[in-house]
């Protein structure tokens, strides 16, 4: 017993010594994170009669990164994330286990012998500020591509060409029910204080998504395939931080007429006034826009260390203009951190933008940040938000959608409010609250509240989801703790 003993103990020590050898020659090194948040939703679906609703959920991160060798470095990530309250019984195991991995790829640099560097595999994308490209890191999964990149630097400018296989179907009736996008990202630097970033993707959906609903074409039937051009100029000039970017869609938007279906309503001339009503087709073209705008002033000399921004948005809708010539409007955030930008209940997060009917998103922000003291930070955003395109001047896209019906007003729970006011374009106001500390150099906590203070054209958009009547007012507010190693 005492030999075997001694033989494990050697064994051990020589296999963390040989252990130690190959991770020095292969220049491994280990990571990870530990996140548990604990959450509390009230009211967050405008219901009168629902109570609170408390969660708490922990993401567990173990990072493994290796240069091989000068050129070749490898990089996987294992995730689990796991809801507190899943166990099932006291042997019965975890009801909600998910272990996989969140990222695996292999870098190569000057790739088969141009200056080109690639990376192959399971990755997040981040590019610029997250606006079209970014791993929503707040959601506990957060999103990873299956892509292949390829990067070239020269001088100020670095070009990325970008593949990701987003959706791989089998052949189903002869037809190629993929899904892929293609992107040419350009960053150039010291441009205007800062950098300037242009942006060519091109989706190529076979399945036309819209509004969650696939409806892959047949065989030989016609895609979806459509562009996104634009550009993103960020910095600091005359001590003030901007940002202001632009981009434009042209394409197919196969599946529109999923999104918005018309239901039995009859098709006729003239619109809503005349007893006659247009559709958007399925074979829609594509013809949408969004611009963004955002001004900040640091007053580091000033107590507190004050930081305050303005910011505006503007998301293109479908209007009945558009409908009526066969036209998608909506503007697509693609694969963007929609919390980073949208307030932090994330009620326009919907990259299509089904949240308001398809008529666009206006934000209009306001952002503060002070340090009260050293390791705590303190950020308070106000958002007010409104659809881009009018509700009372679009009745055939709410009658379409099911929102009115003629004649009848906006079809709304009873005495919930005033149809009447429900025709303009303000949907609701946002206030979130944050406060940060960095309790050591690993562990930070993070202490925040949001409130959504909802118009009646929001409770119109979200008719039908309870019985209860609507609350004016949604809360919500959590605890987390971020650890490092």
């Amino acid at each position: 017993m005492k030999r075997n003993f001694l033989t494990l103990v050697a064994m051990m020590v020589a296999a963390f010594f040989i252990g130690t050898e190959i991770a020095q020659a292969a220049d491994l090194s280990l990571s990870g994170q530990l996140r548990h948040r604990y959450a509390s939703d009230e009211h967050t679906n405008f219901d009168v009669g629902a109570e609170a609703d408390d969660a708490t959920a922990t993401r567990v991160r173990f990072n493994i990164k290796s240069q091989l060798n000068s050129d070749t470095g490898v990089f996987v990530q294992f995730q689990s994330v796991h809801g507190w309250g899943n166990e099932t019984s006291a042997t019965g195991g975890d009801a909600d286990e998910r272990t996989g991995i969140h990222q695996a790829y292999f870098t190569l640099k000057n790739f088969a012998g141009l200056p080109i560097n690639a990376k192959a595999g399971r990755q997040e994308i981040v590019l610029d500020g997250h606006r079209l490209f970014g791993h929503t890191g707040w959601a506990d999964q957060a999103h990873t591509h299956d892509a292949i990149l390829l990067s070239h630097a020269h001088g100020n400018a670095t070009s990325t060409y970008g593949y990701t296989n987003m959706q791989e179907l089998g052949n189903g009736g002869g037809a190629e029910n993929d899904v892929a996008a293609h992107f040419l990202h350009t960053n150039f630097q010291g441009v205007l204080g800062g950098a300037l970033s242009t942006y060519i993707v091109y989706v190529d959906d076979d399945c036309g998504v819209l509004s969650g609903i696939a409806t892959c074409a047949p065989a030989g039937g016609a895609g979806n395939q459509w562009v996104t051009l634009g550009g993103r100029q960020a910095g600091k000039l005359y001590g003030l931080d901007y940002r202001a970017e632009a981009y434009w869609q042209v394409g197919n938007a196969v599946g529109a007429n999923t999104a918005i279906p018309g239901g039995n309503v009859s098709i006729g001339p003239g619109g809503a006034q005349a007893g006659g009503y247009g559709t958007i087709g399925n074979h829609a073209d594509r013809d949408a826009h969004m611009f963004g705008i955002r001004v900040g002033k640091a007053f580091p000399n000033v107590q507190w260390k004050p930081k305050i921004t303005l910011w505006y948005d503007y998301l293109s809708g479908t209007d009945d203009e558009d409908m009526n010539e066969h036209t998608w409007g909506s503007f697509d955030t693609l694969f963007d951190t929609g919390h980073k930008f949208y307030g932090f209940m994330d009620f326009y997060g919907n990259a299509q933008g089904s949240a308001t009917g398809y008529f666009g998103l206006q934000d209009i922000a306001v952002k503060l940040v002070l340090k009260p003291r050293a390791g705590w930070t303190l950020k308070a955003d106000v958002h007010n938000f409104h659809t881009a395109e009018s509700v009372s001047s679009n009745p055939d896209m709410m009658i379409l959608q099911g929102f009115r019906t003629l004649g009848d007003g906006l079809e709304v729970s009873p005495g919930s409010f005033d149809s009447g006011s429900a025709k303009g374009t303000e949907l609701g106001t946002e206030v979130d609250l944050t406060l940060v500390h960095s309790y050591n150099p690993n562990v930070k906590l993070v202490f925040g509240y949001s409130m959504y203070m909802a118009e009646a054209l929001t409770h119109a958009f979200r008719q039908g989801t309870n019985g209860n009547g609507n609350a004016n007012a949604a809360e919500w507010w959590y605890v987390m703790a971020d650890l490092k190693f």
